[in-house]
């Protein structure tokens, strides 16, 4: 008797294809659970920086670089002499161009932020 080799390779196919599609369903009912454990929705449990040093670490690091040499932003070093503090606040809070973002440092942060940044050597 002769038996086609195909059919053991469909029926783990099937067996796979029926085994995700529970799994899947199972994974959506237990959704609303799993972020309920997690505190969606509560407040926020991230701690926000207080010190202007805190801050660049957290939010301009990346762009600016490790030493203010600039990486993909430019150099912070001299700014103070280029900008006022009025301005740099701006730019801390509002952005400037296409590259600076808005929204990295609280405005209540931003003039001790300025302050610091003007001071960079």
């Amino acid at each position: 008797m002769k038996r086609n080799p195909v059919i053991p390779y469909v029926l783990i196919m099937a067996f796979g294809i029926v085994l995700i599609l529970i799994l899947s369903f199972k994974g959506l009912g237990d959704m609303k659970e799993v972020a309920k454990e997690n505190g969606e929705g509560n407040e926020k449990t991230e701690v926000a920086a207080s010190k202007p040093e805190d801050i660049y670490k957290q939010s301009c690091i990346g762009c600016h670089g490790d030493q203010y040499q600039g990486v993909v932003g430019p150099t912070l070093k001299g700014v103070g002499n280029k900008y006022s503090k009025e301005e740099i606040m701006t730019f801390v809070t509002k952005g400037k161009g296409t590259g600076m973002p808005a929204g990295l440092v609280k405005p209540e942060q931003a003039a001790a932020m300025a302050d610091w940044v003007a001071n960079i050597k």
